[in-house]
């Protein structure tokens, strides 16, 4: 007769397994928001750079430099990336290495439960955020120009992001990791 491992929600180290998982996240969604910030950040201080170094642009008579934000953007994104990426790869090792496979267990099981919740969350709340802006721009609350509509942008500033980079991240986040315990857990039997 074969031995039947339980996973233990008593364990301790399924318990810091568990705490670890919730936690990232949480952790991987904050670190892609400030990524989205610096690299609008470095947009921002482009598009200034060319307006003050582009003759005529101001007025229309001149084409900005476009591949140069293009070009802005993309290793803005790439380099951003690095780290959430490397904690995605590195945290189920880690963790699997020093803490056991029930750990690694429990890690996976706290990021799966609020990783999802959290992306869902994300992705409704972006979008409600970009779709109140719409509609105040379409005249409603006083339209354009208004207090509610400066609002509304702030609100869509964080909304954007929600949408299209953190909560979207989140499912890779959780594949990843996945994947990464998959492929590492003989180590840790």
């Amino acid at each position: 007769m074969t031995k039947v491992e339980v996973f233990d929600l008593l364990d301790i180290n399924v318990l810091m397994g568990l705490i670890l998982g919730s936690l990232m996240p949480f952790l991987f969604a904050a670190l892609t928001m400030q990524a989205v910030g610096r690299a609008a950040g470095a947009m921002v201080q482009e598009v200034r750079r060319q307006f003050r170094e582009i003759a005529g642009l101001m007025d229309g008579t001149a084409e900005a430099d476009y591949a140069r934000a293009v070009d802005i953007s993309t290793r803005g994104a790439m380099r951003e990336m690095v780290v959430p990426g490397l904690i995605a790869i590195a945290a189920p090792v880690v963790v699997g290495s020093l803490l056991g496979a029930e750990a690694l267990g429990g890690m996976l099981v706290g990021a799966i439960a609020t990783g999802f919740l959290l992306a869902i969350m994300m992705a409704n709340a972006g979008g409600a955020w970009d779709n109140a802006k719409k509609y105040v721009e379409a005249g409603h609350h006083g339209g354009k120009g208004t207090d509610q509509h400066a609002a509304v942008v702030v609100g869509d500033t964080v909304g954007d992001p929600f949408k299209d980079t953190s909560g979207p991240a989140l499912n890779i986040l959780l594949k990843l990791m996945s994947i990464v315990a998959l492929v590492f857990a003989p180590l840790f039997l």
